[in-house]
């Protein structure tokens, strides 16, 4: 082995992924190729150097601590390099909201940089309800409490709300923020497109009613209604659209000939 090939097995001993556990010998076959790759810990140019002088035999000392079918070490590398390079907070996807799951990658950041902060998406991409359900469902399960009430793929059916299973569930859901902030170290929550699902849900509510049996009382009271009631400022749509504003506009240029969209029959004091 060459002087330069040296360095670059060297460059693979201490540059992989610092928080590894233990020291692996792998085969550098096609799969550790990949995984180098995916690490970012060489660049393609020398890591294809290193293979032009490897024999089938040969092996190489990686520092890995690999999790097949993840992307966690990956995201754990990246994150402590971002860290290290200037950046402030982390942003972290996972496939289902788990807390330990979350937890696990941020425990192994933290072994290198210790005050690391987290920003999670509490996306509305997860099945919120089936995840935690499920959840609950294999604890108990692993705890050998009796779970033949349920059925595991059926977890999301109506019926299963009002059951301990599904009470626990919801609590579970309830307190996510605090116990992921306290054992995840979640610095900040966020949630993504929460409106595009609220006005999706809203609208369809609202035409069913309109359109079907309550007419016109199907917006009423469930809608403005409820906006009067809860001091929402849109009730008055006229002044969140700037009519005010339209209206001094006018007056300024026309003085009393002014046509204003306000004045004391205006429909907007209607709401107080």
């Amino acid at each position: 082995m060459d002087d330069e090939v040296a360095g670059i097995v060297e460059d693979l001993k201490d540059e992989a992924i610092p928080q590894a556990q233990a020291v692996e010998k792998v085969r550098l076959g096609e799969d550790a190729v990949l995984d180098v790759l995916e690490r970012g810990v060489l660049s393609e140019k020398r890591l294809q150097k290193l293979l032009l002088h490897r024999s089938d035999n040969q092996e190489i000392h990686l520092a890995l601590r690999p999790r097949e079918g993840t992307g966690e070490d990956r995201c754990v590398l990246d994150s402590i390099t971002s860290l290290q390079n200037g950046a402030d907070l982390l942003w972290i996807e996972t496939e289902k909201p788990h807390i330990e799951q979350i937890a696990g990658m941020v425990d192994r950041i933290r072994e290198v940089v210790p005050n690391a902060k987290l920003v999670y998406n509490n996306s509305p991409s997860f099945n919120w309800t089936i995840n935690f359900r499920q959840q609950v469902y294999d604890a108990w399960k692993e705890a050998g409490k009796d779970v033949s009430k349920y059925s595991r793929a059926d977890l999301m059916k109506p019926e299963y709300d009002d059951t301990p299973l599904g009470k626990e569930a919801d609590e579970r859901i309830r307190t996510f923020q605090a116990d992921a902030a306290k054992r995840a170290g979640i610095f900040h929550h966020l949630i993504t497109l929460p409106t595009y699902h609220t006005a999706a849900l809203s609208t369809d509510n609202l035409a069913r009613e309109y359109f079907g049996e309550q007419g016109m009382l199907g917006y009423v009271k469930n809608v403005q209604r409820q906006e009067i009631r809860q001091g929402i400022a849109c009730a008055k749509h006229q002044n969140m659209a700037g009519s005010d504003i339209g209206d001094e506009h006018k007056e300024y240029f026309a003085g009393e000939a002014a046509l204003k969209a306000g004045g004391a029959h205006n429909t907007m004091n209607q709401f107080g």
